[in-house]
């Protein structure tokens, strides 16, 4: 009777510690955040006529988080309907024709609908989407005239892979959809007991792979994933006519050709694998008549585990088949002629062939490229542009080909650094051709291009005419002070329709006369959180100790005076950045004429709690010549972080004692380095991060060499090996269901468990059901508390200490 009476008490003793840990709600002024209203995303009708709001919810609840999932091979599966488990959506579609008054609502869906993979017809006509029910995922269709939609025959979408599950053909009034099979039957049930172990070997060859989560572990795992991806092709008119298109199979996606004629099926086959997600399956592609059969298959390729780590590797074979958009039925793809091994010397890098309708010749090289195949636009049988880069050099190349004629010499049009963002030209503006499909805009051997304008002044961006043949340009549109405005698309007439800002004015739709530059507003959204409207920011620019031109964004309090007020606790929130080149390092990518958007989720808020944050701070890790970045990461952090708070600090804004960092994924391992390797923060703030890089042997970010090749690079640049040398507070938090390439939950908990076990001050917060980025809004609410505790406790009212010689590593 006492054993018994002392177990129930142990129990309850167990219960009430555990019912402690409960969500808990930050300051009003943060909270409030979580809930500011969305600005909604806008697209335009193919046909430049109708403006379509897009209105996204608050955030879900934990309770939705927390509903069932399956993670299949690197895909996170909602059992019930068969879609996404983690998909965001829209819950109102809003019409609007250009220079008309007046909105019209979608309708003819359930009122709290969720809404997603929306697709205009390829004259604008129609509008369709799909909508998540409990149990299933059903394809709608509205009318953009009446704003009036239904339901579109009856089945089931599948839409569990990347990219949309259906596709509109050329006539406007059908699309081809991926859909459950009827008689599928029920999802396999789960052995009692394992008949077996689970083997795996590798007899010969190479098969590196970097980390990936939620991959296949046993023969149970490949049950469920084969019986969720089975589909079947469905042929579907507007007016509910359904017709299966071939045998159901393990199908990855489909599209129609331009004419409509023909229908390209890519599929996954077996053997699975359990050291790759799915997108790297064995898988074949085959062109189908709309009635089911086989033309001809294009490509057969076996799982892709052998693919080298060096950046610039492929897998072997064709990839990247596409229909040509800018003709009835022609296939392109690329393949690679040095084996995709990055690490092999080769004068040919990789080939673009096509392959035209009706499919019976042989394929036809277009284009050979020295460096790796970075994509294609297609204007007309006389003019696209393809793409070229190699990692190692940082060099991008464009060229203008013929199609029409494969024998033509390539032309170079733009060679540069993808590093330079100040040579940057932009991308061509494109147009919708009848048939849906999206080419260039041509005329007298002249596009249109745009970008987003990087310049030392910030970012303003453009829109241009560019011959193709001189390389001459003339200027269409550019942003100027003291807007931030962006080109959408050209709607006719000479009519431009933009997104503009300003620093206290949200972004809102307008719509441009490039002949007389008169702007009309067409939206009206509103200021997400106009009590905040009077907090000040300031774009800053500085160097570091060897001359490095480096920016921030400073955020202070509304009504802030650094002469009367005095310097302020302050938190600097940035993530590391790759560079070959100093001078590429030092170009300025922000603006100073953007909205002050004041998420949730980094380090702006902490503005309302009475912090000067410095945000997106620049932290260049640079490696020119032969050097590589990562020689001396550790030492640029901290001389970054130096110049940061040295700038604070010059202009009386920021208190050197008190000041916190702090990151989110590899902005978390740079927090974690900062605290082993300096003492210029009193406490960090690290999140989803990555601390002991030999988890991640096969090589990580922006690093190509493996543990082996570089062991000590691996073991100077781990946080976990340099937990003794931590000195200040450290708060982890990490999304228990993190599928993020290497930052496994693992990580934070390893971490944790070496800075308690060193007697660190250190506080694990692990959030349920969360993955790399926390969606719940109780999760959300909770970072904020844990976040603002933490400043308050270790550096608002942290005593000041003595520094010998300022604010330097």
């Amino acid at each position: 009777m006492k054993f018994v009476a002392y177990c129930a008490l142990l129990v309850g003793s167990v219960v009430s510690v555990a019912a402690q840990h409960v969500y808990e709600r930050p300051p009003e002024t943060l909270a409030q955040l979580v809930d500011a209203p969305s600005t909604p995303a806008v697209r335009v009708s193919p046909d430049g006529r109708t403006l379509l709001m897009l209105y996204r919810p608050n955030l879900p609840s934990i309770d939705e988080l927390a509903q069932s999932e399956l993670r299949l091979a690197g895909i996170r599966i909602n059992p019930a309907n068969n879609g996404p488990s983690r998909s965001s959506y829209y819950t109102q579609l809003v019409l609007m024709t250009l220079g008309e008054d007046g909105e019209r609502r979608v309708t003819g869906h359930p009122e709290a609908a969720r809404i997603r993979n929306v697709q205009f017809s390829p004259d604008g006509s129609k509008l369709a989407y799909t909508v998540d029910f409990p149990d299933q995922i059903q394809l709608f269709v509205a009318d953009v005239a009446t704003a009036k939609g239904g339901r579109v025959g009856d089945f089931a979408v599948n839409d569990i892979v990347s990219g949309s599950p259906y596709r509109w053909f050329a006539d406007n009034n059908s699309m081809v959809v991926v859909s459950v099979p009827a008689d599928r039957g029920a999802a396999p049930v789960a052995p009692l007991a394992p008949l077996g172990p689970v083997i795996q070997e590798n007899i010969d060859g190479e098969a590196p792979a970097r980390t990936y989560q939620d991959l296949l572990q046993n023969p149970y795992d490949e049950d469920l994933y084969r019986h969720y991806m089975l589909s079947e092709l469905l042929h579907v008119t507007t007016d509910g006519m359904v017709q299966r298109i071939g045998e159901p199979g393990l199908i990855a996606g489909a599209r129609p050709s331009p004419d409509g004629r023909y229908v390209l099926i890519e599929r996954q086959h077996e053997p699975f694998s359990y050291l790759v997600p799915a997108y790297r399956f064995a898988r074949s592609y085959t062109v189908h008549r709309t009635d089911g059969s086989l033309v001809r298959e294009i490509a057969r390729l076996p799982v892709a585990d052998n693919v080298p780590t060096a950046f610039g590797s492929v897998p072997a074979g064709p990839r990247s088949v596409q229909w040509r958009s800018d003709v009835p039925a022609t296939l392109a793809w690329v393949e690679a002629q040095d084996g995709g091994d990055a690490r092999v010397e080769a004068e040919v890098r990789d080939r673009v062939f096509m392959l035209a309708a009706p499919f019976g010749e042989e394929p036809t090289g277009v284009v050979s490229l020295s460096l790796r195949y970075a994509g294609i636009t297609w204007g007309d049988s006389e003019t696209a542009l393809v793409r070229e880069s190699w990692y190692s050099t940082r060099q991008t190349r464009t060229f203008v080909i013929r199609p029409s004629d494969p024998a033509a010499e390539p032309r170079l049009l733009f060679d540069y650094s993808m590093e330079d963002r100040y040579a940057d030209p932009g991308y061509p503006l494109l147009r919708t051709t009848p048939q849906g499909t999206s080419v260039m805009r041509l005329e007298s051997g002249k596009t249109i291009m745009t970008g987003l304008g990087f310049s030392p002044d910030g970012t303003r961006p453009f829109l241009r005419s560019l011959d193709l043949v001189s390389g001459e340009t003339e200027e269409l549109f550019r942003s100027v002070d003291p807007y931030y405005e962006r080109p959408i698309a050209l709607v006719g007439d000479g009519r431009l329709l933009t997104r503009r800002e300003t620093t206290t004015e949200p972004p809102n739709i307008f719509i441009r006369d490039l002949a007389t530059g008169a702007a009309d507003a067409v939206s009206t959204f509103a200021h997400p959180y106009p009590d905040l409207a009077d907090v000040q920011k300031v774009s800053l620019q500085y160097t570091r100790d060897d001359g490095v031109l480096l920016t921030a964004t400073l955020y202070l309090p509304s009504g802030y005076d650094a002469d009367v007020d005095g310097p302020l606790p302050g938190l600097v929130w940035a993530y590391p950045q790759e560079f070959k080149s100093a001078q590429a390092a030092g170009q300025r990518a922000d603006s100073p004429n953007r909205f002050k958007r004041i998420s949730y989720w980094g380090a702006i808020p902490y503005v309302t709690q009475g912090y000067a944050v410095l945000d997106d701070v620049s932290m260049p890790v640079i490696g020119e010549g032969e050097a590589e970045p990562n020689d001396t990461f550790r030492e640029q952090l901290v001389a970054n972080a130096a110049a940061a708070i040295a700038e604070g600090v010059r202009r009386g804004v920021l208190d050197p004692d008190r000041v916190a960092v702090g990151g989110h994924s590899y902005g978390a391992f740079m927090t974690a380095n900062l605290l082993a390797h300096s003492d210029l923060f009193r406490a960090g703030i690290a999140r989803s991060g990555a601390y002991n890089r030999t988890l991640t042997p096969f090589g990580f970010q922006a690093e190509e060499r493996l543990f082996w090749e570089a062991p000590e690079l691996y073991f100077d640049m781990s946080p976990f090996m340099h937990a003794d040398k931590v000195d200040e507070p450290v708060l982890l938090i990490h999304g228990e269901a993190d599928n993020n390439s290497g930052t496994f939950p693992l990580q934070s908990r390893r971490y944790y468990g070496a800075l308690k076990g060193l007697g660190k001050t250190v506080r694990l917060v692990m959030l349920p059901h969360e993955s790399h980025g926390y969606r719940a809004r109780e999760s959300v609410l909770h970072m904020l508390w844990e976040t603002d505790r933490w400043l308050e406790r270790h550096v608002k009212d942290a005593p000041p200490r003595v520094r010998v010689d300022g604010p330097t590593g």
